[in-house]
């Protein structure tokens, strides 16, 4: 199960994944979202609500 990834080019470090995740697994850093794999669930939940598409 492939977990997702942020393109670092499309994300804007909005924040929107972070505030939506459910295991905190996001963190906004140098201005970018950076996914934990070892806290995220895979729900996909911040795919979804990304803006810019920048998950997938």
């Amino acid at each position: 199960m492939e977990l997702p990834v942020v393109d670092q080019e499309l994300c804007t470090g909005c924040g929107a994944c972070v505030d939506v995740c459910p295991t905190e697994a996001i963190i906004i850093e140098d201005g970018k979202a950076i996914i934990i794999g070892d806290d995220c669930t895979n729900c996909r939940a911040c795919e979804s609500e990304c803006p810019v598409e920048a998950i997938a």
